[in-house]
């Protein structure tokens, strides 16, 4: 079960999470745009997959897997999934060697997804729940990232856990209804991290597997209503849209909100979900709406070729043909190079993105403007 995390087949249970999380809040939204579209019961599907997947590598209270297959040896190997030749090791977490980060987003995900069924499933969301509560309790109790250590070099936290304390525990207390999760979501907010030199929290960056503390204080801001999550909210969506005294996203000639060469879209498009669900908000300021609508919808149409180049593989008169993804491409010879052209299409991956000044080229050799990964799509999809 679960998802391959990118153009590898190394299941990272960090980015899987995350992804998972962000899939169940935008069906958490309103989910009107699901149900008009008839794809209500695919993402349900989807989000199912993932979560069965990670209570499966809870088989115990203190006992976490969140990893499967060695990074190293997974890349140094180019094919597809039905042909792997590697080792696949397994590595987990335990009360003596702990890793908060994970198991905090894990937490996140599956209450998000108990939240979302609860309705239509009350036994799924209930067995969800049941795994979230255990989850956020080991990492509440051993707050280290000290044993995380094979995804060194590829998903290690630079944030730490107390962004993923704060965002799990806001949506257990939206799953469950319990203060007590309110409280411990609040109780980490100052340990986040400020901007330098100001004592406010951190704007300058985005929503994304490794800082989670921009969707925690929206959902906090939406909870409590309090202006200290409002105001912290708006000033990242600021510094994204229109800046915030004096500082502003860079932006490509084109119009891209763009904040790193690797993943550029996969930023700009989360960011879009967020102001979206923001601007949707009654606490939103009034004279924002408008500003925050309309760069969520710039970013999505970047994403979807209003440049003339799409970034969503199958979408679009010219979209990507040849992304960095080992199974898509098909390759039985361990060579990039061959089959010229990839087996198969990977309909609806979004992928990397162009640089600061709007290059981008299609080859498969080029793992950070054009692999896919699950967290690139993950925000992209409610935006």
């Amino acid at each position: 079960g679960g998802w391959y995390d990118a153009g590898d087949h190394v299941k990272f249970n960090l980015p899987m999470a995350y992804s998972l999380a962000m899939l169940a809040w935008s069906v958490y939204e309103p989910p009107a745009v699901y149900e008009k579209t008839g794809e209500l019961p695919h993402i349900l599907a989807s989000i199912k997959w993932a979560a069965d997947y990670l209570m499966k590598c809870h088989p115990s209270a203190e006992v976490y897997y969140y990893q499967v297959g060695d990074a190293g040896l997974d890349h140094g190997w180019w094919g597809p999934a039905e042909v792997m030749p590697m080792k696949r090791p397994s590595y987990k977490l335990t009360k003596s060697s702990s890793g908060s980060t994970v198991l905090a987003e894990t937490a996140a995900a599956l209450a998000a997804t108990a939240a979302i069924f609860d309705r239509t499933n009350p036994d799924y969301a209930k067995q969800c729940l049941t795994h979230a509560k255990s989850l956020y309790d080991f990492a509440e109790s051993t707050k280290s990232d000290a044993r995380y250590t094979a995804t060194s070099g590829f998903y290690s936290s630079n944030s730490g856990f107390y962004d993923e304390l704060s965002w799990a525990a806001a949506w257990l207390h939206l799953a469950t209804g319990d203060k007590a999760y309110l409280a411990k979501a609040e109780e980490h907010v100052g340990k986040w991290g400020t901007e330098q030199q100001t004592g406010i929290i951190g704007y300058r960056w985005a929503h994304c597997w490794d800082d989670v503390h921009y969707g925690a204080q929206l959902l906090l801001a939406r909870i409590t209503g309090k202006s200290l999550y409002r105001e912290s909210v708006e000033r990242n969506l600021d510094f994204w849209s229109v800046g915030y005294q004096g500082n502003r996203i860079a932006y490509t000639p084109k119009g891209l909100a763009w904040l790193s060469s690797w993943g550029s879209l996969r930023y700009a498009t989360t960011m879009a979900f967020l102001a979206s669900v923001w601007a949707d908000s009654k606490l939103c300021s009034a004279n924002k709406v408008g500003t925050y609508r309309a760069f969520a919808q710039s970013q999505v149409d970047y994403a979807l070729g209003s440049t003339g180049q799409s970034f969503l593989i199958g979408f679009g008169a010219r979209y990507p043909r040849h992304p960095h993804h080992r199974t898509a491409h098909g390759s039985y010879l361990d060579m990039m190079t061959v089959p010229a052209e990839h087996r198969h299409t990977l309909v609806g991956a979004l992928v990397g993105g162009p640089g600061q000044d709007d290059s981008y080229k299609d080859a498969i050799d080029d793992f950070v403007s054009n692999e896919v990964a699950c967290d690139y799509n993950a925000g992209f999809v409610g935006a």
